[in-house]
């Protein structure tokens, strides 16, 4: 085909450079930008989350044995303590969301909504959470059995059919805090003489320190040598509980045994065989539970290896709803504690 004018060739198109990340047209970030966004507490959760439900159960609950402790009163001079009813509320909700440690519900009292509402702007940290948990063991196991009973009431739990398992579970002490007689009983000493030694010092101190560090150092030296006493006086049970056992073992067996140690650092652990086929310092944690809702109705720690005879303590279950009592079992001694 002729045309007027030549027209040039045609060029292959090239493929668009990339574009560098300098020149890109982007939102960035400004985080030093002032805002003023009006919002309270109450409009961060939803109505239907679970916190609100277990601040509306704790507002229905006889909590006064929480309170008895506290010195600060109307009236009276005197800082005012954190709401023992917020602590107990955010341990529940830790609780739902398998939160067991202290440190980290503190971390998500101050990140996470949910645990913000319940805080409330109320002072929370980490050593309190701790304190309480420790420090109200008995109102606890009493506020438990309020819950279970509230539960059973309204149909929740049936006690129809309660199973029973235990677990191994690691101990925090190491296999290396085992020890014998002779060795505890110089460790033992010692941290009498380290208890002494601190006791002179706080009188005529000899380097400068803090009240609350010299009140720290005296504190673990006292626990030590506690622990450390505690090992001493389980040496006999544990003697007593292997001659029993070794009137079933064969000779060979009894002549490789060696003598009995206890941990230093936790008396109560014992040497247990694990599921892994491995031998460690554990405990053994029963557990009874409600078949048809799957709540755990009672928890027993124990330094036994085998779970024989260990279903007699927890095989008794009566009903607390106000109908006719029932026993899951015939063969029963005590009445379930409800931990």
């Amino acid at each position: 085909m002729n045309t007027l004018f030549e027209l040039p060739e045609a060029q292959p198109e090239k493929a668009p450079e990339p574009t560098r990340p300098g020149v890109a047209r982007v939102y960035r970030p400004v985080r030093n930008q002032v805002e003023l966004v009006p919002r309270d507490l109450d409009s961060t959760l939803p109505e239907d989350h679970v916190a609100r439900a277990i601040w509306a159960f704790l507002e229905k609950l006889d909590l006064a044995g929480f309170y008895a402790s506290i010195k600060a009163v109307l009236s009276h001079p005197g800082h005012p303590a954190t709401d023992p009813k917020v602590l107990l509320a955010l341990w529940l909700l830790a609780t739902v969301d398998g939160v067991g440690k202290a440190r980290q519900l503190d971390r998500l009292c101050r990140e996470h909504d949910a645990y913000r509402w319940l805080r409330g702007g109320v002072p929370v940290n980490y050593h309190l959470l701790a304190d309480f948990r420790v420090g109200h063991q008995k109102e606890l196991d009493e506020l438990m059995s309020q819950i279970l009973a509230a539960m059973m009431s309204t149909g929740l739990v049936t006690l129809r059919q309660v199973a029973q398992d235990g677990m191994r579970v690691r101990a925090s002490a190491g296999s290396g805090s085992f020890r014998r007689k002779q060795r505890l009983e110089e460790y033992l000493e010692e941290a009498r003489s380290e208890v002494a030694r601190l006791a002179k010092e706080r009188d005529c101190p000899e380097t400068p320190s803090s009240r609350k560090q010299q009140a720290a150092r005296e504190r673990a030296a006292r626990e030590r040598c506690g622990r450390l006493q505690e090992a001493l006086d389980n040496l006999p049970k544990i003697q007593e509980a292997r001659e029993k056992r070794a009137k079933k073992d064969s000779k060979a067996k009894r002549a490789r045994q060696q003598e009995v140690r206890v941990s230093m650092t936790d008396p109560e652990a014992r040497v247990m065989r694990m599921p892994d086929g491995g031998f460690r310092p554990a405990f053994n944690l029963q557990f009874a539970t409600d078949v048809d809702s799957q709540v755990i109705l009672g928890v027993e720690a124990t330094n036994k290896g085998s779970d024989a005879g260990l279903a007699v303590p927890m095989v008794r279950l009566r009903r607390t709803d106000g109908r006719t009592d029932r026993e899951t079992s015939e063969s029963s001694a005590e009445r379930l504690p409800l931990r």
